[in-house]
């Protein structure tokens, strides 16, 4: 049987692909981080199917559940919150699958920096202002970034940078950004996007970290720093262009 790692969305129940909701209803074990996911994506679960919080379990007892529903013939949707392609912690369990002989697929679902950009209402790539969108975390407690890849180096590039498990840190975040990103700087943070209880933050580098503080934000938010967040005057996409060749034989 099959292992399906299902991207959840950011928090809204609503925001999962039909695929992932069609894999749940088929799934007689269900495995979620009880923090994380939805409880209602729950009840999208078949009767009497068997419902693990994954919040309470280290790596190998989550693998050991998901190996021992394999052995008993049973399929089982893994809920992953936003994406599983980023920032997700698959990569260890995939890994694990493969060596126990388990098979398994990836199911996507709308990470958390697009249900940010929609709460802004904001499209992150603007034609002439920013191409370019780099997702990125802050170590501190966590695993060490590789080398190369800290905030000062990734600053450099003056691209949309949107980090995640940061808002704890904001204020040497913002220390790091300040020289290349400039105090003016449009910066925005939004905490439990999509849920009822989303919150959204907007300012600069200069006053971001500040507004941070005093609304107590801790966790499950990004940050989102660059020029394109305040873009105003922009030259009109390419793709719309009353000059673009629109023959489809052309390359």
């Amino acid at each position: 049987m099959t292992v399906y790692f299902i991207g959840a969305g950011p928090g809204a129940a609503d925001l999962i692909t039909l695929r992932g909701q069609r894999r749940i209803a088929a799934s007689p074990v269900c495995l979620y981080a009880g923090s994380l996911v939805p409880r209602e994506l729950l009840a999208e679960c078949p009767p009497g199917a068997r419902l693990i919080d994954t919040a309470d379990l280290n790596l190998d007892q989550i693998v050991a559940e998901l190996v021992r529903a394999h052995q008993a013939g049973q399929d089982v949707a893994r809920l992953h919150s936003g994406d599983p392609s980023v920032f997700s912690a698959v990569a260890e369990q995939m890994r694990r699958l493969d060596a126990a002989g388990v098979p398994y697929e990836v199911i996507p679902g709308v990470p958390a920096f697009a249900a940010a950009a929609a709460a802004l209402k904001r499209e992150l790539t603007v034609p002439t202002v920013g191409q370019t969108v780099i997702l990125t975390r802050v170590s501190r407690q966590a695993t060490p970034m590789p080398e190369g890849e800290d905030l000062a180096t990734l600053g450099r590039s003056g691209a949309l940078l949107v980090l995640h498990l940061a808002t704890r840190y904001v204020e040497s975040v913002v220390e790091e950004l300040l020289p290349h990103y400039g105090a003016d700087c449009p910066a925005a943070v939004v905490a439990m996007a999509s849920r009822p209880d989303e919150l959204v933050l907007r300012g600069t580098l200069g006053d971001i970290a500040a507004q941070v503080k005093e609304a107590g934000v801790l966790r499950t938010a990004v940050i989102l720093v660059g020029r394109t967040l305040g873009a105003s005057q922009f030259r009109d996409s390419h793709l719309y262009s009353a000059d673009r060749n629109r023959d489809h034989t052309c390359d």
